[in-house]
């Protein structure tokens, strides 16, 4: 199972200093957008790499998916759901 710490522990980071916040959302721009932001995460004690940020991903959409309609084959599809990566920046944005 996951480990989210790393990823509160940013969160809160991030609320605590602009600087970190803007420098985590800019990734968005970057070619390598995930490593970019990871390297930053590092570089602020929070020992995140690509995969785990992928893993997340997968691990919310997948409980996301067993929740509606008993998970099976006719569950409907949850749309851009499974890009952890996004929404923990929109919940960086909105916060």
């Amino acid at each position: 199972m996951l480990d989210y710490t790393n990823f509160e522990k940013l969160k809160e980071l991030a609320g605590q200093d602009p600087d970190l916040k803007e420098k985590l959302l800019d990734t968005r721009k970057e070619k390598n957008s995930l490593s970019s932001f990871c390297r930053i995460a590092r570089q602020h004690g929070c020992d995140l790499s690509p995969m785990d940020i992928i893993e997340a991903g997968e691990d919310s959409y997948a409980a996301m998916r067993r929740s509606t309609n008993g998970g099976g084959e006719n569950s409907p599809m949850l749309g851009s759901w499974n890009n952890f990566f996004e929404m923990f920046l929109k919940e960086l944005e909105l916060a």
